[in-house]
């Protein structure tokens, strides 16, 4: 078969097969769904962590150097986030994306994200000035979380495929990470209202200022804090 057939033929059975779709109890993984209109739905919170000014990084320093930059924060946010117990979904270039459930998914995620804060402050960048005292670099970040209902299918080939995460939070979470790193960490509304006490205030003190993301129009929380991580 040609390949402009293959495509038009492949093309209209993906528009015009029904699905089957069931709810999920725990984060899908490829092998889970068929490569056919099948899909799982579950309520999740959606959390991306996002390396800033990578392009600079790779542009102006030593390749080695860029990726021992990328292999430590990506190990550091990896490692967080499954000791908070979200799933990692997966790896593009700079950033992770997350996937956290159950009864205290928004507030794990945030933890997550403050955590991640501590590790790049006082883990990452002090042992990059020590190990590299001339080179004269910070890593800076940005974390974004949101929460939604989730249809998670199977995309691609046989033998080169994944998973696709359609739903609000996966791409709001992904472009609050893209914001200026000033504040590293961006949750919105929704999660923010469904946070323990202990991750909104310290000590009497807000941990997260709200302002208004005038992109897409919601009220959204971000914050400079860190959680220590022991």
């Amino acid at each position: 078969m040609a390949l402009k057939d293959d495509l038009e033929e492949k093309v209209k059975s993906i528009f015009s097969e029904k699905w089957t779709e069931r709810d999920g109890q725990v984060v899908p993984s490829a092998d889970d769904l068929k490569l056919s209109n099948d899909a799982v739905k579950l309520d999740g919170v959606v959390l991306y962590a996002d390396m800033s000014e990578s392009t600079k990084l790779v542009d102006e320093k030593k390749a080695f150097f860029a990726a021992e930059v990328y292999k430590t924060y990506l190990h550091c946010a990896a490692k967080i986030i499954r000791a908070e117990g979200g799933e990692i979904t997966s790896y593009d270039g700079d950033r992770i994306m997350a996937v956290f459930i159950g009864d205290s998914k928004n507030t794990s995620a945030a933890r997550a994200a403050l955590k991640i804060n501590y590790a790049r402050i006082y883990i990452i960048n002090p042992a990059l000035e020590k190990q590299y005292p001339k080179a004269a670099y910070e890593v800076k970040h940005t974390v974004g979380i949101d929460s939604s209902s989730l249809f998670i299918a199977r995309t691609g080939i046989r033998g080169s495929n994944d998973l696709v995460w359609v739903g609000g939070a996966a791409n709001h979470a992904a472009k609050l990470g893209s914001l200026s790193n000033s504040y590293p960490s961006r949750i919105t509304a929704e999660v923010y209202n469904c946070l323990h006490d202990d991750l909104k205030y310290s000590e009497g003190k807000p941990m997260w200022e709200q302002v208004t993301w005038d992109d897409m129009d919601r009220v959204i929380y971000r914050s400079t804090w860190w959680w220590r991580i022991s």
